[in-house]
């Protein structure tokens, strides 16, 4: 009989790991039966692996007002509240546990939630833990951002930023595997029992690595990445245009908007005008990049490519970032980043402040529009600096091939 495995996964970035890792599992288990299901929003990461018929989605399935980011927030946590999310949740365990009576092996992406539910089915599972990194912590605030507050002496007490109910989880006799996303981290769960490995990070995996094209090497390229939750999104996206705007460089200025599906081009288009910007025909050479539509504001152009992320971040020089798992594959790339905190719910002040502390200063948050401008002219004047903060990102997210190391242990611990 082929194995089977379900896995959890709460969170777009989440959905993007659990993807990474299943694709490197196929390969090397075609015959394995995969399941997944989506804890948080809809699970459209994984549409064209399910339309493909090699992956099925299951379980209840809704988006959340907070978009999965209630813990953020008391006010979030009761809109979802609100929303169903106890409902939810129930229905969620409900179908775990089913799986785990009938001896099916479980692997749970993400922090605690899946955690939490892989291990209440009662039957084996393992854990990808993907946000938490003990560099967090050992890293000081960016400047600008306060000094490092009594959570991190709280962390540091505890010498991990995972807490001790979930080293009890993956201590636990059915947890047969547990996979972090560095050699330090897992170094701080090994000194509590855990047996933690650090095989890489599935989120560098996929990239493509292409020459720039010849229509985009004269001027200066930059990389908005809003995110990609709406309405968020478009705010974001606003307020980065605002920025991207003051600008000053020698030459024209290249900006490579990418996106998913959504914004559409209808709703991209008002608020691209009020910017200042004007729709231009889409050429032959912006079309053969994957660029979707194309405006002008000036000596600046901008480029709207869905899904093309993993084949335009390479190519620009600097990012302006509002996003989670993007930004930190955009600087695991070798490419810094500034970002723009807004009102979330995702991407506030708390989140940009630890996200750059976990990349070691590759991405540096801003206050306003303007200081991200000055900023982003002052580091596109500094090539040697760009540079440093590249190698940076590079050695705190790791190098590609983490999803395949991945799918061996769980072909071993999971699947034997």
């Amino acid at each position: 009989m082929p194995s089977r495995l379900l896995v959890l996964s709460n969170g777009h970035g989440e959905d993007l790991i659990a993807l990474r890792i299943l694709e490197a599992l196929r390969e090397q288990q075609p015959d394995c039966q995969l399941t997944v299901m989506a804890l948080v929003g809809l699970g459209q990461t994984y549409a064209a692996a399910e339309a493909a018929g090699w992956l099925q989605v299951v379980g209840p399935r809704r988006c959340l007002p907070s978009g999965g980011f209630s813990n953020q927030s008391l006010r979030g946590l009761l809109r979802d509240l609100r929303a169903g999310l106890p409902l939810l949740s129930l229905r969620q365990w409900r179908w775990v546990r089913h799986w785990g009576r009938a001896g099916h092996p479980v692997l749970a992406v993400g922090d605690l939630l899946p955690l939490l539910l892989a291990w209440s089915g009662g039957g084996p599972y393992g854990f990808v833990g993907t946000p938490k990194s003990d560099a967090t912590w050992a890293t000081p605030p960016p400047p600008g951002w306060g000094r490092p507050g009594l959570d991190d002496r709280y962390h540091r007490c505890k010498g991990s930023e995972w807490d001790p109910w979930e080293w009890a989880l993956m201590r636990a006799d059915p947890c047969r595997l547990v996979a972090v996303r560095d050699r330090l981290t897992a170094r701080g769960l090994q000194r509590h029992g855990v047996a933690a490995l650090a095989p890489g990070n599935p989120m560098m995996d996929g990239f493509q690595t292409e020459a720039v094209p010849i229509g985009l090497r004269h001027g200066r390229r930059l990389l908005l990445l809003p995110g990609s939750r709406l309405p968020e999104a478009l705010g974001n996206l606003e307020r980065l245009l605002e920025a991207a705007l003051q600008v000053r460089v020698n030459g024209p200025l290249h900006l490579l908007l990418a996106c998913g599906n959504q914004p559409t081009s209808a709703e991209l288009a008002p608020l691209l005008s009020r910017a200042g910007f004007s729709s231009t025909c889409l050429s032959a050479e912006q079309g053969a990049i994957g660029a979707r539509d194309s405006w002008r504001a000036g000596t600046i152009e901008l480029h709207v490519g869905p899904g093309c992320f993993g084949r335009w971040a390479a190519w620009c020089e600097l990012g302006l970032a509002t996003a989670g798992t993007a930004t930190e594959q955009l600087v695991g790339l070798g490419v810094p980043a500034l970002s723009l905190p807004g009102p979330g719910p995702q991407f506030k002040p708390g989140f940009a402040r630890r996200q750059s502390r976990l990349l070691g200063g590759a991405v540096l948050p801003c206050h306003t529009a303007a200081e991200l401008a000055r900023t982003a002219t002052r580091w596109l004047d500094d090539a040697e600096l760009r540079q440093r903060l590249g190698t940076m990102g590079r050695r705190r997210m790791g190098p590609a091939g983490g999803s395949q190391r991945l799918a061996k242990l769980i072909t071993q611990h999971l699947l034997a």
